[in-house]
């Protein structure tokens, strides 16, 4: 049978949010604002629709400084995460990337980790690498686009084992979705995912044997 480990990024594979550090490239004001707006969306009280755009147009994101964040992914990886993928791969698990964040700064980290399945934001530029938006129909771009993501992944896959791991409410969707869901405290804990996920984990290496209590 197919085993599907579907995995956060931000704040979760990685212990930084990336558009917070994309931010943060730009200045303390604009960091502090996109900050605030990162969190609103991750606690569940605006949803994710509402800032994505918003973020990205005080950021103006070039390829140059995505390429910089996604160094500063694999720099910042969660405690444990190498080891865990390999234990779990070994056990007949395929890690696979489910992000709101962008492809172009998540692409690094995901080839370091050899993980060859991502969903997340496409962002555009113009020929010099400036902004020019972003991917507006991509699913995790708005709340609910997780689990349609999950759904038409797994439509032609047969009999599988899922699992979706994440720190927000946006993977928090995913729960009646998935064969087990498992919130991550790791890097934030986030009330709602805490008080509400099947399961609830602080470090990777608490992973292998979450998932033997629930299969």
């Amino acid at each position: 049978m197919k085993k599907f480990l579907f995995l956060d990024c931000d704040s979760t594979i990685c212990a930084i949010e990336g558009v917070d550090e994309l931010a943060a490239l730009k200045g303390t004001q604009t960091e502090a604002d996109v900050i605030a707006l990162t969190n609103q969306a991750m606690d569940g009280t605006v949803p994710i629709h509402e800032i994505f755009a918003r973020r990205l147009d005080l950021i103006c994101p070039t390829r140059a400084m995505c390429k910089q964040v996604g160094e500063m992914y694999i720099a910042k990886l969660s405690p444990n995460v190498e080891s865990t993928l390999v234990e779990l791969r070994a056990e007949g698990w395929q890690p696979i990337i489910i992000s709101g964040g962008f492809t172009q700064v998540i692409e690094p980290v995901a080839q370091y980790l050899d993980i060859t399945e991502i969903f997340a934001v496409d962002l555009q530029f113009d020929e010099n690498g400036d902004y020019l938006g972003f991917n507006e129909s991509a699913p995790t771009a708005r709340n609910g686009g997780k689990p349609d993501l999950i759904t038409t992944f797994l439509q032609d896959k047969g009999p599988c084992q899922t699992i979706m791991m994440g720190d927000g409410v946006s993977d928090l969707e995913t729960q009646e979705l998935v064969d087990l869901f498992i919130g991550f405290g790791g890097v934030v804990i986030r009330d709602r995912v805490k008080k509400e996920a099947s399961a609830f984990i602080h470090n990777f290496e608490e992973l292998p044997q979450t998932i033997k209590q629930h299969f």
